[in-house]
């Protein structure tokens, strides 16, 4: 009697995890290297901030990523304007494009939350609360068998009412950039097509929705910036 011994081959996947833990990185890689190892093989490159990250995603001599585990809050790399995960996941998308991006975040805002699945698309979205061993392996499936992957507290968030979100106009934003810039009011004139006057009102409206009506300049940049509203 013939016994066939062919085994059939494993599909290599390459892993990108950038983190400044590194704990939270030897957890992943353990949840991954678990993951169907009869039919996958999986080639883990780490690193510890925007930095690290940065020389690896443009590096000609590596091959492009499968997946990447990117967390939001990670030390910046001012020099190239990388200062979170939103950033290195807009470079892995001109990059290597056919990545996978899973983000994960604290961040706990809908329109924070919005503002990342809008401007980024990621295939997976983990707030890190709602993160175990399990939670993060049900990712790793979804994701690689290119479907989205919400978790629970993203799900939950995405559908509380819109009247609840936080939503403001072109003007808005540029006016908050501005502020955050330090253009004066009169300055804004020359990059916003609004009067001075209009832009006083909108600045006041803008900290009445952000709830600090009493606050200053440098608070309204900071509450924006907390709401997912400027970066």
């Amino acid at each position: 009697m013939m016994i066939d011994l062919a085994t059939k081959e494993t599909v290599k996947n390459k892993i990108l995890i950038v983190d400044d833990h590194p704990f939270i990185i030897e957890g992943y890689k353990n949840a991954i290297t678990r993951y169907n190892p009869k039919e996958f093989e999986f080639v883990i490159t780490q690193a510890k901030d925007c930095e690290s990250a940065y020389r690896i995603i443009t590096n000609p001599a590596i091959a492009p990523f499968d997946i990447a585990f990117l967390d939001i809050s990670m030390p910046p790399y001012e020099e190239k304007g990388m200062f979170s995960g939103e950033d290195l996941a807009k470079l892995l998308s001109d990059y290597m494009p056919n990545c996978k991006i899973i983000l994960l975040t604290m961040y706990t805002e809908l329109l924070k939350i919005k503002t990342i699945i809008n401007t980024i698309n990621p295939n997976g979205l983990v707030i890190k609360n709602d993160l175990t061993f399990d939670e993060l392996l049900f990712a790793f499936d979804k994701v690689i068998k290119n479907e989205k992957y919400y978790s629970e507290s993203v799900l939950k968030m995405l559908k509380q009412s819109e009247a609840d979100a936080i939503e403001i106009d072109q003007f808005d934003k540029q006016i908050l950039f501005h502020i955050s810039k330090g253009t004066t009011l009169q300055d804004m004139t020359q990059y916003i097509p609004i009067s001075v006057g209009a832009i006083e009102r909108r600045k006041i409206n803008l900290k009445e929705l952000l709830k600090i009506e009493e606050g200053s300049d440098a608070d309204l940049v900071k509450e924006a910036k907390n709401k997912g509203l400027l970066f």
